[in-house]
Formats: C-alpha cells, structure tokens, sequence
C-alpha cells in the first residue's frame, strides 16, 4: 500500500511538471503510456494521480494500442463541443433584445425594471426557450462589448450661464483677502452620522476572524441620535475646524460653529484681520437664500469687529467647495470600517485626521440646542447693514460690523408669552382663570427643566458642561407659547397648520412642540379638556376673540 501511494506521488509530481507543456492528447498518451508500464490497476492510479477521469487515461491506452500517426493538432477539423449561439441562432438577438437601454428597449419587457444580472438574463432566456446558463451570458455580453459598469455622475442639470464666471469671481475675492492677510475658511456640513455600534463603511486590520461587530438595522439610538458636524476649513494654513453638533443643523448652528472656529483659533491666527471671506454652498444652512443665515452672520460680524464677506458656489457645484475634498473626505477615510459608537468617538477621530501634506484638524462637541423653522420678518432682513456686490449680489454679499436694529433679541421669559402673542393668554382662550394658569406653568417649567437637563447630560456622556444653566441660543416659542399652541389644538381643535401660522414657524415646529407638552402634562396628571366650540380657522379664532373683548395687535394679517 505505501508502495501504491509513493507511486501516486511520483506521478502526481511529474505530471505536475511535463503537462503544462502538452497539449491535450500529448497528455493523454502519456497517461496511457504510464497506465500501460504500471499493469494492473495502473489506470486507476493515473487517473488518481493526474486528477482526470479513468475514461481519459483508458482513451490514452486505446489510442496508444491503435498506433495512429501524429495529428498535428489537438481535434479533428469540427471536432469539440458546438457553441450554444451557433446551435441556437436566436439566442444572440434574444440576449441583445434584453439588455436593450431602455429609452430603447421593449417597455412591456419583463427584465425592464429588475436588476438584469446574468443570473436573471439566463432565467429569462430559458424562459423563452433558449436554454443557457449565467456564464455563457457573460460570456456572449463581453463578446458584444458589454461590460459591468455603475452609474456616472456626469449630468448637472442645467448650468447657470454665469456659473464659470462666479468661479472666477470667488478666485479673485480669494486672492484679494488672502493679499492682505485676512483670513479665507470653507464652510459646509458633513453627512450626519449615526451614533451608536452601527456598520460604517470601509475596512481596517484586525485580527483574522473577528470583525467588530455592528447592529444588523441603523436604526438611530433614541438616547445618542445623531451626530451634525459642521466643517471650517482655512484655506491659507491648511487646517480645519469641525463642530459636532447633537441637535439640528440650522443656520444658528453654522454660524455658531464659525464663531466658535474665531474665537479658538482664528483671532490667534490672524490677529491683525479686519475681514473675513466665506466660501459656501448655495443651499442647506448655510444657503444664500437662508435669511436666517446672514442675520446670524450679522450679529457674528459684530461681535467680531470683523467685515465678512460671503461668495456661494453656483447651484449644483457644492463638490467645488474646499471643504469637500481637503477636509471631509480625510475624515471619512479616517474613521472608515469603524463604529462611531459615542460622541467622544467622533470628536476624537476626527480631531486625529491628518494628511501627508500638513492637513491639521480641531474637533469639539457642541450640545446646544438649535430650534428649527426661525422665520427672518422683512423688516429684520432689511435692517441688516448688508451691502450686495455689483456681481450677482443675491450669491456675493458683505456683512458690516455695525449696530442695526434688533427686533426682539432680549429673549422673552420662558415662563410668558411671547409679547405679540400675549392676547392668546386670556382665560376665555385657554379656559384657565389667572391663578390655575400660574400654577400649571410653574408646574411644567420644572419637569421641563429637568427633562431638559437629564437630555443634555446623556448627550455630554455625563461629563460636566462647560456653560451655565439657561445660556445657548433663545428658543422660538417659550414654554407658555407652547402651553398656548396645544390649548388653541387639543381645546379648540384649530388645525396644527393654522397654529404654525398664527406663531410664524413650520409645522413641523408646532407637531414636535405640541408632542412635548403634552408628555410633560402626563407627568404632570393634567389633561386638556376640549371645548364645545370648535374652530376650524384663524378667522374663527380672531372672531372668538373679537366676541371676547380680546385687543388683537394689528400687525397680525387675518387669513384670507
């Protein structure tokens, strides 16, 4: 038996060696000559040996017994296997018919809107009555000149005939500030990030077997949410500042995450600017038509002393801006493969991106809440001292660092109304005599309080905050506007809609505010007991108060 085996290795070895330079019958007479020399059983060892069938070697022997003379070639004019497109001449135009783009290809044609994989084509041409299987597609598609190919970013929708030329004007605002030493940042926000043991995309080193493991669904963590990081890149020194926010991306929030940019590094930096250049995208928070923007950047210029300017890349070219491709995409290929399982997680792996070419980055965690649906009055927005540039004023524009008029930027006590929504506060609107309303806001104030406090916690990881109680950005409605919203909804049934209107936010505003109030009034034990009188819209509720003797302020404009 060890005999057998040593044998089997021998051939096995030098087959191994000689085979690669015959071709097809050179090897199977060779295998018939070995068969021949070894007797009994030796088929089967060759066959064991060569790892071919036994039929292979026994045609060696038989072909060896014939003592035919040398072809010259492996087959015979017309011998092997026919292809299946020269059996079935249908086949090839049945395949092409499928794979047809479809602008032109057949529209009541089944594969027209399913993934047309090999697997799927071969399935349908069998269906057709062409029997083929999922290599030989691939096979007659690479023939055609077919190849797999994903989609092409190469269509940007129609171009503003002054888009080469706004480029232009942005170099030249660039040179110019740069010129005089006055700092040039890049500004936008990242893609918001799932926090938590979620998958992110990429591959790292590990050890053979042992992957991290991730959460099958990304399904956001009601306690961690989402992180927003906000990106500041310094054109001229090559280095970056992201703020990780834990609340909403907005306007306040932006330009916040300047300020914040400033007041760390930027006056260290550039202690003799009097100007500061942004270059931003034309959309999101920090879009040129974004009023919100540019009343934050006013109050920022005058906090600063600083004259800012502001250029916005044309529409649907945001992969232009700097901030892209010099700091965002650092950062992705840092935390690649990688769960962003914390906050700190974040904070730190962004603030340890670097690049060969000096790339520096600072990172910082911003808890503040940022409310949404801030709506900018007219008459705001016309006492900003903004002055437009000659060249397309609505995307170049400079914000001077001098004192306007602010409309209402002492902020309101949270425990009142809001002044110009005062006249809601009346017991014949709300159903509650003076005294009762005192004590159930007092009430909600503390569990609101509290909740609040008990959030932001969670979101610093329980690490000590860094402000007082009560500082951040003023809020849009105070707790009593709220307390009044979900009276007007829930007591007078006025839709959700209306109550957006009557208090100049977004609906989506009033829904978020009216769930709020009304967990607090649970914890509380209180309910809202609806009132026979129903009112379907903002005329019927200024003709309640009219009845009522309620002084409604004349700047409120009745629904039409």
């Amino acid at each position: 038996m060890a005999v057998k085996v040593e044998t089997e290795q021998m051939l096995a070895a030098k087959f191994e060696g000689i085979f690669p330079h015959l071709d097809e019958r050179q090897r199977r007479l060779l295998m018939g000559a070995e068969a021949r020399a070894l007797g009994h059983g030796g088929i089967r060892a060759v066959a064991r040996a060569a790892g071919v069938a036994e039929n292979t070697v026994s045609r060696g022997v038989s072909d060896l017994d014939a003592g035919e003379e040398p072809l010259g070639r492996t087959r015979r004019p017309g011998g092997g296997r026919k292809r299946l497109a020269d059996l079935d001449p249908g086949l090839r135009p049945a395949l092409l018919a499928l794979v047809e783009p479809d602008e032109r290809g057949d529209p009541m044609s089944p594969l027209r809107w399913t993934t047309k994989s090999t697997r799927t084509l071969a399935g349908e041409l069998t269906r057709q009555g062409h029997r083929v299987g999922a290599d030989t597609v691939a096979d007659l598609l690479r023939a055609e000149g077919f190849s797999l190919q994903a989609n092409a970013k190469t269509i940007e929708g129609k171009q503003h005939p002054d888009r080469d030329a706004q480029f232009h004007y942005i170099n030249g605002q660039v040179k110019e500030h740069q010129g005089t030493g006055d700092p040039v940042v890049s500004v936008d926000t990242k893609k918001k990030e799932l926090v938590g043991p979620f998958a992110n995309a990429g591959r790292q080193w590990r050890p053979k077997g042992e992957p991290v493991a991730t959460r099958t669904h990304d399904f956001p963590d009601s306690e961690l949410g989402k992180a927003v990081p906000y990106g500041v890149y310094d054109v001229a020194a090559n280095a970056g500042w992201v703020n990780v926010g834990t609340d909403h991306d907005t306007a306040a929030f932006a330009v916040e995450s300047i300020r914040r940019w400033w007041n760390t590094i930027g006056a260290d930096e550039y202690p003799q600017a009097t100007r500061l250049l942004i270059t931003a995208d034309a959309g999101g928070s920090n879009g040129y038509r974004t009023r919100a923007w540019k009343a934050e950047l006013a109050a920022l210029a005058v906090q600063t002393g600083l004259e800012i300017t502001v250029c916005h890349f044309p529409p649907g070219t945001s992969k232009w801006n700097k901030v892209e491709h010099r700091l965002f995409s650092h950062i992705t290929l840092n935390w690649r493969g990688r769960p962003l399982t914390s906050h700190d997680v974040i904070v730190q792996t962004i603030a340890a991106t670097t690049t060969r070419t000096g790339l520096r980055v600072h990172a910082a965690l911003d808890t503040s809440t940022y409310d949404t649906g801030i709506r900018v009055s007219d008459r705001q927005h016309d006492a900003l001292p903004l002055t437009r540039h000659d060249w397309h004023g609505e995307w170049n524009y400079t914000l001077r660092p001098e004192a306007y008029e602010h409309v209402n930027t002492t902020p309101d006590p949270f425990d009142q109304p809001s002044p110009d929504l005062a006249w809601l506060h009346h017991p014949a609107l709300t159903g509650l005599p003076p005294h009762e309303w005192d004590t159930l806001l007092t009430t909600l104030l503390a569990l609101h309080d509290h909740q609040r406090e008990t959030r932001l916690d969670k979101r610093r990881g329980h690490r000590p905050r860094l402000t007082g109680p009560g500082t951040g950005r003023r809020p849009v409605l105070t707790l009593a506007d709220r307390l009044i919203a979900a009276i007007l909804h829930q007591r007078l049934a006025v839709p959700q809609v209306a109550v957006a209107a009557l208090f100049s936010v977004r609906p989506e505003t009033i829904n978020r505010h009216l769930r709020e109030i009304r967990q607090l009034l649970t914890q509380a034990g209180r309910t809202i007991q609806p009132s026979p009188q129903r009112l379907a819209t903002l005329n019927d509720l200024y003709a309640l108060a009219a009845a009522e003797g309620i002084a409604i302020p004349q700047k409120i404009k009745t629904a039409r």
